[in-house]
């Protein structure tokens, strides 16, 4: 499973991927975490609003730090 954080760097970024690794951590699930920080990368994306998560390329959320709830259901837990 590949989880992309979008964002330049701001303290909700930083808190979304966090908050994501905590909780992959204790659902024991094995994930790759990448950042992605390429204002170009996020537009061809579909990203305008930071932060925002994607799960396996699909778009997540865009504009807020999700729940730990949330995260969970993306991750398949």
């Amino acid at each position: 499973m590949l989880i992309e954080i979008f964002g330049p760097g701001c303290a909700k970024c930083h808190e979304t991927e966090k908050l994501a690794r905590a909780v992959l951590n204790e659902a024991g699930l094995d994930a790759q975490v990448a950042k992605v920080t390429d204002f170009k990368d996020m537009t061809a994306r579909g990203v305008f609003a930071t932060p925002a998560v994607a799960v396996d390329g699909a778009l997540k959320c865009s504009g807020r730090v999700p729940s730990r709830k949330e995260l969970l259901a993306w991750f398949g837990k």
